[in-house]
Parts: C-alpha cells; structure tokens; sequence
C-alpha cells in the first residue's frame, strides 16, 4: 500500500470517527454536558444536519401504532399450551358437574344428564343444595377463600393487585367446589368457575417460565378465556370478555395470545365432540322502525332488571355479613333457600342450559317464565350471597329469557324465542357492562348472525341504563367492597400524543453564564423570585446547565469561591435537554431515570434555548385533557 493510501485512509477514519460521536453526542436520550456541545472537530451546521438525520431515522424506527416486539410469538406459543389446558380443565368441571349431580340426586355413578324432577327423594330434595353447600364451606375456611363466589373479581383481583399469581389451591379446589355447589342443585353456571381455573392454570404455567408481570397477565387471561370457550363454544365472546374485562388494556402483546388460546380451544372443543353452537336458533325480525323501538324497549327493562339483580346479590351478601355466626356456615343457609326454592319450581336448579333452550325455540309459557324468573333471582342472589361457589351467566340469561318470554306475548311480531333471546343478551350485557361480549356470545351460541343489529341495539341500550344508575358492576362491586378501586374506560395515554412544544413555557427566563454565585445566590433569596429553577445559557442562548437551590447548596458546602461564574460551576454537569418534537412520554421516562424535576427544550438545529418543561407543566396535560371532556363550547351560532 502506497503512503499517499494510508494518509488518506487515515484521514477518512478520523473523519469518519468525528461523525459518529456527533451522531452519538445526539442520539444520547436527549441529554449533553456543557463540553459535549463543541470542540468536536464538527461545525454547528455539519452537527445539525446528522442529528436531524439520525433523528428522522430514529423516530421512523420508534414511533408506531402499536410497541409489540416478536416476543408476542413466544408467548402466543405457550398460550397454545394454555389453551389446551384450559379445555382440559373445562371437560373435567362439566363431567364432575353431571357426575355430582346423579351421585346426590338419583344415587347413581353416572355422567348422564337428568333432570331435577325426576329424582326419587321427593321433598327430601330441600336437603341436597344443603348437604353441598356446607361441603363448599368446609373447603372454603379449611382451603382457601378464594373459591368462594363466582371466581371473575378474584381473577381482576389477582391481574391487578396479586402480580397475576394464583396458587395450586385455587386451580384444584375452585372447579371440584363449583361442581359440588352446581351438582348439588347450587343456581349457578359453569362459566365462573372455569375462568377462574383456566386462570389459574395459565397463571401457574406462567409462573414456571421466566416472564413478565404483564406476559403472566396475559397467560392468566387467555386460560381464563380458553376456558370459557370451552363451556360454551364462543371464542370470539371469551376474547371479548378478556378486552372488556381482565386485560385492562388493548394492545396485540396481549390480545394475540389470549385470541391464539381461544382459537385452540374452540378447536379442540370441535375435535372431542362438544357441540356447537350450545343453543341453535335460526328466527329473527324483520328490520323496522317499530323494530327499533322494541329493541329498544327490551334493553331498557334488561337494564333495569340488571340494576335490580346486582342490587339482590349484594343486599343478600349484606344481609349475611350481619350473621353473628362465621362465614363458613352462610352457604349452607344459602342452600336451604335454594333446596325450597327446588322445591317450588325444580327447573331453577343447576347450570340449566335445558331451560336456556326451551326459552330460545318458543316452549315455554309466559306464567311459567315469570315463575322461572322470580324464583332463579331469588335463590341465585341468596346463594351467590351467602359465598357458595358458581358462576353468572347462565343464570343471566335465564333470568333475562324469562323476561323475554313474558314479554313476548304482547310485543310485535317475531319469530318464537327471539324477544327471550333479546332479553338474555341484554341482561347479561347489562350485568356484566360487557356489550359487545354479550352481543357476539348471543350470536356464538345460536349460531344466528341475522339477529347481530337487534341484539346490539338492546344491549347497548342495558349498557347505559346500568352505567347510569349504578357505579360499578356486580363483577367489580365486591373488589371495591375490599378497598380497590378500578376503572373499565381504557383510553389512550395523552402523555403518548402530545409533544413538548405543546406544554412548555416559551417565555424563559434564564441566567447568564457570567453570573457568579454570589448573584446567584441573591437571586433565590429573593422574595420576588417565582421560579425554583434557571436555565443557564452563555451568550448564544445555548444551555450550559440548569440551576437550582439545591445545586447552589451544594456548591457552597463544597467550598466553591462565590466570584465563581455559572459557567465555571457547570462544566461537566449532566443536564436533561428536550426538543421541541419530542413526544412527553419519552421526556417522562428521561426526567423519571435522572431524578429531574425540569428540562430545557432547545432547538435541533443549533442547541439554542427554545422552552422549558417543569414537572407543573406536565400535570396540566392532564387538567387539558380534562377540559376537553368538561368544557362545552359552540363554534358555530344560528343566527335569530
């Protein structure tokens, strides 16, 4: 190699080494020292036209629509698993709910569906409910308390507050209870219980693997909603139900997993013979105004019948806490009313899905659908009250087809079942303020896509009514009864919108760099003196540092000589720069990491100081947000 190559290779590498600590000096998460903004051998204009560069290539690479990594693919993987499991789990709790009921209805080991009335106990029928529900309350006291009640605020409990981690007690006692309490003649359904031990079995896979706190989240809730479409057969509710309800959150890191369990069990659900749809209906109503009305008409009697039973329930629960005898006894109060309850009308014991799909193909009568209605509302509140384990939605739509049916006889024409169908999803939808859930379960379950505009008419009809009259839910009213409060409005982060132009102060004022600590030291004792802190900048207007009581404190207890110049004092101090484009989440993290309360925005082009963000500026980003769902403003005036 000649020595006129190696003097321009050389060359090149120095030129080449000069840029790439521009580039770096820049990319650094916005922060610079006073002697990292010359002296590189660059000038001002060359710094600028990299940094803006690697600014624009880095932004492309960082802003999106959405922040998910391929790591979503691995977890997705074990949701497969998850999903496997929880169907296994849902098939054992279904085959236990029958088995339980032939051992103490009719004496037989059978897995046989029968009904309530045809057991040969007679009126000794009252003791059965009885008899399981004092066996859920030994298991409660002497296992674990989480097993009582329906299992959804215990799994929003353990997502929110418990680090996602449910114990191996919780996945083996929740369903074997349940399917005693059910099997028994309990009012409940099986779904409850089996998202929570879907839950719980997805949580305890989670917590063998190295994972997240949000991954763990999302392993909980895809078992949960993996074991949902197992009962039932509707993945696209279970992945509705998860968005509405347990994930807090909506973002494909979570949705893609807990989609990829639902899909595989619906799969495997087809695969072992499970049917599908659960309740086939294939009536509807033509598309009308008067229509519209009636649909409207039902989901406002949902609503209302929504409200009054989450007022049942937890009336019934206060009633029992009022008991000067230990919780572990309350259920099996519970079970008495509900084996009088048997007795009175035997088709409000048990999951009742029979009665599910009477209601739906038009065989059942008014008076018999009131009676169904009064007493399922009555025995279900008291035992799920009293803590007995079972879940809520099949009694729901129950409830909700009992209204539907009486109302039947006198609303417009419509094919039999439909107005029961109606009211099912509208009360249930109203009860659990999960619409949309409701609205494709109706459809998932008869597998009827005609009746989709009815049925989200009256659902979002209950929705409002519920979300009007009463402040929580009957799925949340018992977390908050334990002290928690949660929030169900997900909405985007306007700390991820908004940029630092739009909340800093661009009337700055700074302190020059010739000023001595003396002065400066004058300047904060000042009575007159508004501001905590200063940017300094030198004759430029480019910022040296930022100074504070704090920082001046400690300058003179390290000695430092009061004719000292700000300039002098900052060289080498870290400082927190912003621009002007910079998005308030990003600052957010910057400040939070160095333990900052402000930051100066300077120019990108030439490093001037153009704003300044202090952590006051940042609260207001809140109060705007607030206004602008408070403030009422008219653009726009007719003219008289």
């Amino acid at each position: 190699m000649s020595a006129l190559s190696r003097i321009f290779r050389k060359s090149f590498q120095r030129k080449r080494g000069h840029v790439e600590k521009a580039e770096k000096a820049e990319a650094d998460n916005g922060s610079a020292t006073a002697g990292d903004l010359s002296g590189d051998g660059l000038s001002s204009r060359t710094r600028a036209g990299v940094a803006s560069k690697k600014h624009k290539a880095d932004r492309l690479r960082h802003l999106g629509d959405f922040t998910t990594s391929p790591r979503v693919l691995l977890i997705s993987a074990i949701a497969v698993g998850v999903g496997t499991a929880g169907v296994i789990s849902g098939v054992i709790l279904l085959e236990m709910i029958r088995l339980f009921t032939n051992l103490s209805y009719f004496g037989l080991v059978s897995t046989v569906v029968r009904p309530f009335s045809q057991s040969p106990l007679g009126v000794l029928r009252v003791l059965v409910p009885v008899g399981g529900a004092l066996i859920v309350g030994l298991m409660a006291r002497y296992g674990t308390d989480k097993i009582r009640g329906h299992g959804i605020p215990e799994a929003i409990e353990a997502i929110l507050l418990g680090r996602s981690r449910l114990d191996l007690k919780v996945t083996i006692l929740k369903p074997l209870s349940s399917a005693i309490a059910i099997g028994t003649g309990g009012p409940f359904g099986a779904e409850g219980p089996i998202i929570m031990t879907g839950g719980a079995v997805g949580s305890l896979i989670a917590q063998m693997l190295p994972v997240s706190d949000t991954e763990r989240k999302t392993l909980l809730v895809a078992g949960a909603a993996a074991g949902m479409t197992t009962v039932f057969g509707t993945p696209i509710a279970a992945v509705l139900l998860a968005v509405e309800l347990l994930l807090f959150e909506w973002s494909p890191r979570s949705f893609i997993p807990v989609a990829t369990a639902c899909i595989i069990a619906e799969v495997e659900r087809s695969w072992i013979g499970l049917p599908s749809p659960l309740f086939p209906f294939h009536g509807g109503m033509d598309i009308s105004f008067l229509g519209l009305g009636s649909w409207i008409f039902v989901g406002l009697l949902s609503g209302l019948l929504s409200g009054t039973l989450t007022w049942l329930v937890y009336t019934c629960e206060d009633g029992f806490l009022k008991l000067p005898i230990h919780w572990m006894w309350w259920p099996l109060l519970g079970g008495l009313v509900v084996g009088i309850g048997g007795l009175i009308d035997p088709r409000s014991l048990g999951v009742g899905y029979d009665n599910i799909a009477q209601m739906l193909l038009g065989h059942m009568l008014p008076v018999g659908a009131i009676v169904l209605l009064v007493v399922k509302a009555i025995i279900w509140a008291v035992a799920l009250g009293s803590g007995t384990s079972g879940g809520v939605l099949a009694p729901l739509l129950m409830i909700g087809g009992g209204l539907g049916v009486a109302l039947g006889s006198f609303m417009p024409h419509a094919s039999p079942g439909f107005w029961a169908l109606l009211a099912m999803c509208a009360t249930m939808g109203g009860t659990m303020r999960s619409p949309l859930t409701a609205t494709f379960f109706a459809i998932e379950v008869t597998g009827n896509t005609h009746v989709l505009l009815p049925l989200i008419a009256a659902c979002v009809t209950a929705h409002a009514v519920t979300v009007l009259i009463m402040r929580r839910s009957i799925l949340t009213e018992k977390i908050a009864r334990r002290g928690h409060h949660l929030t169900r409005e997900y909405r985007i982060d306007p700390f991820a919108l908004m940029q630092a132009k739009d909340v800093m102060a661009s009337a700055v004022e700074s302190l020059p760099g010739t000023m001595t600590l003396r002065e400066a030291i004058r300047l904060f004792t000042r009575p007159e003196t508004r501001h905590p802190s200063f940017p300094v900048v030198d004759q430029d207007t480019r910022v040296l540092g930022i100074v504070d009581p704090p920082t001046v404190m400690a300058w003179r207890r390290a000695g430092k000589p009061r004719d000292a110049k700000l300039a002098e004092l900052l060289t080498g101090q870290s400082i927190v720069l912003s621009y002007p484009d910079e998005y308030l989440d990003e600052l957010i993290e910057r400040m939070t990491r160095t333990n900052v309360a402000h930051a100066a925005v300077v120019s990108r082009t030439d490093q001037r100081l153009v704003g300044y963000v202090s952590w006051r500026d940042l609260l207001r980003t809140r109060s705007r947000t607030k206004a602008e769902e408070t403030q009422r403003v008219a653009f726009y005036r007719v003219a008289r």
